[in-house]
């Protein structure tokens, strides 16, 4: 006979969910410990942004760029995923990911750590997240290595999964705030947008379990990083419903949208890209498929002939 505390099994892996509501967390994030990578030549460090929250940041800073004392580079300021309630701007995955792109493209980045749910539900890391945006483009940081060698008018917003649905919260939100300056660009690297409508494509894939992502995960992890929702068609999860604020408030000149061929989301992330294109937005938006590739695959496999591919992409864009 079932209680109020029976474990759910049907939750997400890194979360016991009970079925009277309750959840614990398993596991912690892995920790990558601050030091110099002598073969990707990166140097980066952990910084605080708001004592109060604990909300921090790591930031990348290539040797290339701190040898050069005349030039100024760009800034990507990017969230990592993990459906809101799991993942971390110091984990190995993010790390190994983010040191790498930022050597390859020669840009500083700030990899932020906001709170997760459920124990800090929606909207707190969205909150957590612009402020850590507002203290990268105020351009009144503190941080040596922003004052010393970024370029404030080449400011990038990215994230995955979770994060890119932050991200492009984040960029509409620069877009209706008055007298703040647009960034520069936005990547979205298989976006986490939902709906209560299925696409054709989710309707064709339904239930393959060769995938990472299952649609009874997909529909339950923002119920549980968002309890205050009003259901799948709230607009922080479907920016394409009827009530969302136009993508024309895009406060960026140019986007790129990367989805993967197997990705069960990669359906939103085409909407997103045939939204945004045939809206009258006057920026310009590219589109990358990685067939045959999972959910974030290039996290997990970053030297594949595909993470690659996406790699050299994303190099392009930000210079």
């Amino acid at each position: 006979m079932a209680t109020n505390s029976e474990v759910d099994q049907e939750g997400p892996s890194h979360l016991q969910e009970y079925k009277d509501g309750n959840m614990e967390r398993l596991t912690a994030p892995d920790f990558v410990q601050v030091a110099y990578d002598p073969i990707n030549e990166v140097s980066f460090k952990d910084i605080i942004i708001d004592k109060k929250t604990g909300v921090s940041a790591r930031l990348y800073l290539p040797k290339q760029v701190e040898n050069q004392q005349e030039k100024k580079f760009p800034i990507l300021v990017y969230y990592h995923g993990g459906g809101f309630c799991s993942g971390s701007a110091f984990s190995p995955q993010y790390h190994n990911y983010l040191k790498l792109l930022s050597s390859k493209a020669c840009i500083i980045i700030v990899s932020v750590e906001y709170r997760l749910a459920p124990d800090h539900p929606l909207p707190i890391g969205y909150e957590d997240s612009w402020q850590a945006l507002q203290w990268v483009v105020s351009e009144t940081n503190n941080d040596a290595w922003l004052q010393n060698h970024a370029d404030f008018g080449r400011v990038f917003v990215g994230g995955d999964s979770a994060g890119g649905n932050i991200a492009h919260h984040m960029v509409m939100k620069i877009g209706s705030s008055e007298g703040m300056k647009l960034v520069k660009g936005m990547v979205l690297v298989h976006p986490y947008f939902w709906g209560v409508e299925r696409l054709e494509c989710e309707i064709d894939k339904g239930g393959d379990e060769s995938t990472s992502l299952s649609f009874d995960l997909a529909d339950k992890i923002w119920l549980i990083a968002c309890p205050g929702t009003s259901g799948k068609d709230d607009i922080r999860i479907n920016p394409f419903v009827g009530c969302a604020p136009s993508l024309v408030g895009l406060g960026c000149e140019k986007v790129m949208v990367c989805v993967g061929g197997k990705d069960i989301l990669r359906g939103r992330g085409r909407l997103y890209y045939e939204k945004l294109k045939g809206n009258g937005w006057k920026g310009m938006v590219e589109l990358l498929e990685s067939h045959g590739e999972d959910h974030v695959f290039h996290l997990f496999n970053p030297a594949c002939d595909k993470a690659l591919e996406m790699m050299k992409l994303l190099v392009d864009f930000f210079n």
